[in-house]
């Protein structure tokens, strides 16, 4: 009995308490199964199923339903080889998260059901996946979460992502915000940051203005010259057609036909938040991502993130993302250092 649909090229056989699966060519199985059968593990651990390797078949063991999941997810693995695309660790946690054909994503306040209406870079390809392309790489959203995300950015105007620490939510915006400008669609890039600090004194540091900013700035940096060739980012920023600043500079400018990104809003006040969000002019978007758990404001300042929050929910137009500990993408321990800290209802780490 087959179990799935299948090229010419592969076969599949269900029994009783076993799925194999048959792949053509040796060579892309190898990439397949990872260094020392790294990816296979991976699978196993992520499906509950017991994975055995027999020249070019696979034998799966273990439930019906973690059988048919985990072999939809290798057949998916095996397509992505034969396209020519990576296979990276990444690339098998997401098939594991998603599901084979991308797991619809989870419930998003201000989000419908409607494909984007916007953006030719946002690809939408059989079985839903999605992809930014950026002049370095294509990024692809790896939870189901951060594929709600990625489709809220591109669809609205104004988008909120919230959620703990490695879950992609200034990635993917710097992403988007990097892809629509490669496409013409904005005409600059506006990346920002409120300058608090998270419990150290960076005032009294030697230096200019500026380099006593960078240490704010770095991830947003580090971001960029992930999606835009090394040599062309200095050059696009002395053009001002990419500008990184603190949150301060933003205030009495209207920001039209631009990008924009606030990131650690939670480290806004209520004004700060309210300024920056009036800056927005024509042709403009923006994106504030922040964790309200992280706050590094004086005691008894409110944040702003939360504030707007509670005064913008149900406002038309709005796209709020939640992220949890689930979409962390960052080393695994990530995940449960967050889910630990939640537990002592402390703020994440």
């Amino acid at each position: 009995m087959v179990s799935s649909p299948l090229r010419d090229t592969r076969t599949a056989e269900t029994m009783d308490d076993e799925t194999i699966l048959e792949f053509p060519d040796n060579r892309l199985l190898i990439d397949l199964c990872g260094p020392f059968d790294r990816n296979l593990a991976a699978f196993e651990q992520g499906f509950d199923v017991v994975i055995m390797r027999r020249g070019n078949r696979l034998v799966l063991h273990g439930t019906d339903a973690a059988r048919h999941d985990a072999g939809a997810a290798l057949e998916a693995l095996y397509d992505r080889l034969e396209q020519g695309r990576p296979a990276e660790k990444g690339d098998v946690d997401a098939l594991i998260r998603m599901g084979a054909h991308g797991a619809n994503p989870a419930p998003v306040r201000g989000m419908t059901e409607d494909p984007p209406a916007t953006a030719r870079q946002l690809d939408m390809f059989p079985g839903g996946r999605i992809e930014i392309r950026t002049r370095r790489k294509v990024i692809e959203p790896r939870s189901a979460v951060q594929r709600g995300y990625v489709t809220e950015l591109f669809k609205r105007e104004l988008v909120f992502g919230i959620g703990p620490a490695g879950t992609g939510k200034t990635y993917l915006a710097v992403a988007a915000a990097v892809s629509m400008f490669i496409e013409g669609q904005v005409e600059k890039i506006i990346l920002s940051r409120p300058a608090v600090e998270a419990g150290e004194r960076l005032g009294f540091l030697p230096g200019t203005e500026k380099e006593k900013m960078d240490p704010y700035m770095r991830p947003l940096y580090d971001a960029l010259g992930d999606m835009l060739p090394g040599k062309q980012l200095p050059k696009l920023m002395e053009e001002g057609k990419v500008e990184i600043a603190p949150l301060a500079f933003m205030r009495g400018r209207t920001l039209a036909n631009a990008f924009v990104v606030l990131d650690e809003a939670q480290n806004t006040t209520t004004m700060q938040m309210k300024m920056f969000l009036t800056r927005m002019g024509e042709g403009s978007r923006m994106a504030i991502t922040g964790d309200p758990t992280q706050i590094d404001l004086p005691r008894g300042v409110p944040s702003g993130l939360v504030e707007a929050l509670r005064v913008l929910e149900g406002v038309e137009g709005i796209g709020f993302v939640r992220f949890t500990s689930a979409d962390v993408i960052r080393h695994p321990m990530v995940a449960k250092v967050v889910d630990a800290y939640d537990r002592a209802g402390l703020g994440g780490a």
